[in-house]
């Protein structure tokens, strides 16, 4: 016998998610993700079956303790914590219409306030050094070439490593004016253009596949050697290699690159270009511009140039050092002795 939690989870992921809401994969799995943890944790810990759990047992203090177990025995960081939580909220505030009788034990778990979290100084990559990985590759082999036009496109369009695994054929034109078609956030396309040297090294790239990839141009612009989807894995392994071998010939970079990395280096390369912010949002696929001013805020020689335009140059008299030759301050000294 199927139980009404079941029964609102499965409508929740299978239906409402995808369907009505538009939620992406990722999205859909990250919430998947949260409930099999929460049910995990309901089996091991507090020997609930999931099989046998009704929405009437889901209330403010088991909540508490999952994400209480969450941080403590499984080394969940808060943001992690509060990611789980907000697939939980989703729910919760889905199943208010599904099941109304627990209205006021599911507004008493949503008021369970979400842990702060300090944000961490922006990582990112100076420029000098962003070439000197960029050169690692050895482009006199195919598997160089492409792990260079990997970390190219990475860098040269802001992409999110979730949107360059997405790139297919199609999305590509390298006819002036060249650009690739990202699919961002909440199923969001937004064009990006593409630089000459990265329009040079995907033109050779598009050479080399022609004779195995799907002329229909449905298929991923970057596969294994299995001829399988490329993983966040790959790339994180591809990049991870040539920021190495570029380490030793790099004056600052910092101690952990991530395909994240390129992405915020790329929003601060253009920052510090000049660019406007409002074109970097643009480019960054940002849905609010106050996400896009983190990189402002990071720009410390931008601020130090800002503050020395708004300054004040106040002269200071010149000060004797010679105290013994103030005949005022003599006499005072003396008159204090008596």
């Amino acid at each position: 016998m199927q139980t009404d939690f079941a029964v609102q989870l499965s409508k929740f992921l299978a239906h409402y998610l995808p369907d009505v809401k538009g939620a992406s994969i990722n999205t859909i799995t990250s919430y998947r993700d949260a409930f099999r943890l929460f049910l995990e944790f309901c089996s091991t810990c507090e020997g609930m079956s999931p099989d046998k759990i009704q929405f009437s047992d889901i209330d403010e203090d088991l909540v508490k303790k999952f994400l209480s177990w969450l941080e403590n025995i499984r080394g969940c960081a808060a943001s992690t914590r509060n990611q789980r939580m907000a697939a939980l909220n989703s729910f919760l505030r889905y199943s208010q219409i599904c099941s109304p009788e627990c209205i006021c034990e599911i507004q008493r778990i949503l008021a369970i306030p979400a842990k702060k979290v300090s944000q961490p100084a922006l990582c990112y990559i100076q420029f000098d050094d962003m070439k000197r990985i960029l050169e690692m590759p050895d482009i006199s082999v195919p598997k160089g070439r492409r792990d260079r036009l990997i970390m190219c496109l990475l860098y040269d369009t802001g992409a999110r490593v979730s949107e360059l695994l997405n790139i297919r054929f199609r999305d590509i034109r390298i006819d002036a004016p060249a650009r690739v078609i990202l699919n961002g956030k909440g199923s969001k396309q937004r064009g990006v253009p593409l630089m000459d040297d990265t329009v040079s090294c995907l033109k050779q790239y598009l050479q080399e596949t022609e004779k195995t990839r799907d002329t229909s141009g449905t298929g991923y612009l970057f596969c294994s050697n299995r001829d399988e989807k490329f993983t966040r894995a790959g790339i994180s392994y591809i990049l991870k290699k040539y920021v190495d071998m570029a380490r030793p010939k790099c004056n600052d970079l910092p101690a952990k690159v991530t395909p994240h990395t390129l992405r915020h280096s790329k929003a601060m390369h253009l920052l510090q270009a000049g660019v406007s912010i409002v074109y970097i949002k643009d480019i960054l696929g940002h849905k609010d511009i106050t996400t896009t001013q983190i990189y402002a805020r990071a720009d410390l020689n931008a601020q130090k140039e800002a503050l020395s335009k708004a300054k004040i140059h106040i002269e200071s008299p010149a000060m004797s050092l010679e105290w013994s030759s103030d005949t005022d301050l003599m006499n005072w000294l003396d008159n204090l002795c008596k």
